[in-house]
């Protein structure tokens, strides 16, 4: 039984060569549909906040809760980053 995650990517299946030219054009045709989707993406995302305008409400309302939400939110992303920094790093072993 053949493992068909083996051959995966942008080679070319066995029994057939592909080009360099080949692979690089698809490899640029699928960057460039990356990007195009995440700007699509972006830009619905900042169209929906802007829409909703929640921040502009809460801030309004609910100054206090609102800062302590963001304090939080920074405790938050700093004891993740320390963490992060603190793990132990992974070497390979020379055999």
């Amino acid at each position: 039984m053949q493992n068909d995650l083996d051959n995966s990517g942008f080679t070319a299946p066995s029994g057939r060569s592909l080009g360099p030219r080949s692979v690089a054009l698809t490899e640029l045709i699928a960057i460039v549909g990356l990007v195009l989707s995440t700007i699509i993406a972006a830009t619905a995302v900042t169209v929906g906040i802007a829409h909703a305008d929640v921040v502009g409400n809460v801030v309004d309302n609910e100054g206090g809760l609102f800062t302590i939400a963001l304090l939080l939110g920074m405790i938050f992303i700093g004891i993740g980053g320390y963490s992060a920094l603190t793990l132990p790093l992974h070497r390979p072993k020379k055999h």
